[in-house]
């Protein structure tokens, strides 16, 4: 399944369609841009400690949506496949999210119906309230924090940009306001060859316009602060090198970043999604934290058993053997229904497959853990609430009858058996 090598997949054509004319200077778009990269100036609610990464649950944080009307000028974007409002002939996602909490403005209709007859609706990233609310359920629920993902392919698009900042904005307040952390996480995919600089600019910036390290919610770890680098090592063809993801690395570190990186689930022999290039493990051992991206590399209970046993607990060894530390991906499950046609790929079993994960990656000795994902209904592996009283008119996921909090439920839970508050061998937490 070397497709799912990607948090993205067919992701980022679609973040940025629509956006190649706005690449021409456009002086109130750059104003727009130079208003959302502003130093944090509200309230800061200490919570979870943002000092260190150790015994923390982290989720992945998308923040990609937007939906005609919302403000941010960019129409429909990946809730559909295509232009237009989300309909059964371009509908992208698989899951439904629950709304029943949100304001009458976060709500925006779409071609599709619920069972009674009601137009089915979805959210915007670029809406604070929506945002916050998110934060707000991670702090109900026990979550520790997420990790923003930031795509420099579309860096050029002002949109694109004012949208990333914007909900980078968002989160940031979010994690103050509600107690929670945040980092960080560049996703390279897409990115072109010659193109590292853009990163290192981006990263410049935001550190000195919006002095995201200074923000007491933003998470460091070893006396650092933390900043990713996503799609080092993969064997999928990308434009840029691996020399060039050293020189990011070596960059960020020589600027007083912990640097964490995420690779290839098979980066330790070098097969299967990863390059085979000796270079590979030397740049890896610039960094701090190793992350291995493994979803849809196992599908039921057994396979994540056996992952942990087989793969992580090699993984660990030399992370230990190079003083790294290693943060490895849990995922609810998987689907790509409407993305392209093909069926539930990996169902979650009602919580069974992300519970035994949970388990076999702390016996396996993991001292954190990457939930992947927050929000991302994309493919089906979002922990936030979703409902099961889906849209009739086209094929949807849904979470088995299970209340539309339980998978933020089962990650906090998680959570404390991350840190010793609940025994490894635990059973599936009931509903």
């Amino acid at each position: 399944m070397r497709s799912l090598a990607l948090p993205l997949c067919a992701a980022l054509c679609l973040c940025l369609q629509g956006h190649a004319a706005d690449t021409k200077p456009n002086p109130e778009l750059e104003a727009t841009i130079a208003k959302t990269m502003v130093p944090y100036a509200g309230k800061s609610v200490h919570g979870v400690d943002a000092s260190t990464l150790t015994g923390k649950v982290m989720c992945g944080y998308q923040g990609w949506f937007n939906c005609e009307g919302d403000g941010a000028s960019r129409s429909w974007v990946h809730w559909t496949k295509g232009k237009g409002v989300p309909s059964p002939q371009n509908v992208k996602v698989d899951l439904w999210p629950d709304l029943s909490e949100m304001g009458a403005d976060e709500k925006f209709n779409t071609e599709f119906h619920h069972q009674d007859g009601r137009v089915a609706q979805v959210f915007s990233s670029y809406k604070k309230p929506t945002v916050l609310r998110h934060f707000q359920w991670m702090k109900d629920y026990g979550i520790d924090g997420v990790f923003v993902q930031r795509f420099v392919g579309g860096a050029r698009s002002p949109s694109f940009q004012t949208h990333n900042n914007t909900v980078l904005a968002h989160c940031r307040e979010g994690a103050n306001l509600h107690g929670r952390t945040y980092a960080l996480m560049y996703d390279l995919s897409g990115l072109g060859a010659g193109k590292m600089e853009e990163v290192m600019d981006d990263w410049h910036s935001l550190r000195t316009r919006m002095k995201l390290c200074d923000d007491p919610a933003y998470l460091h770890h070893k006396g650092k602060p933390v900043v990713t680098v996503w799609g080092i090592g993969f064997n999928d063809k990308r434009a840029y090198t691996l020399e060039e993801c050293r020189t990011l690395i070596q960059f960020l570190k020589d600027v007083g970043c912990t640097v964490m990186i995420g690779v290839p689930t098979y980066w330790l022999e070098q097969k299967n999604d990863t390059v085979k290039d000796t270079t590979l493990h030397e740049i890896m051992a610039l960094a701090d934290i190793v992350s291995p991206w493994t979803v849809g590399r196992f599908g039921t209970p057994e396979q994540a058993a056996k992952h942990a046993e087989k793969l992580v607990k090699p993984d660990i060894a030399w992370c230990q053997q190079h003083k790294l530390d290693y943060l490895p991906v849990l995922f609810p499950g998987f689907s790509w229904q409407n993305m392209y046609g093909t069926q539930n790929a990996i169902p979650r079993l009602k919580g069974e497959f992300l519970w035994t994960q949970f388990k076999a990656l702390k016996n396996a000795g993991a001292t954190m853990f990457y939930v992947a994902m927050f929000d991302e209904v994309d493919e089906g592996t979002a922990i936030f609430k979703c409902t099961n009283d889906v849209p009739v008119e086209s094929p949807f996921v849904t979470y088995e009858g299970l209340p539309s909090d339980y998978y933020l439920r089962l990650t906090g839970e998680g959570a404390k058996m991350l840190r010793g508050e609940l025994p490894a061998d635990s059973p599936l937490p009931k509903p």
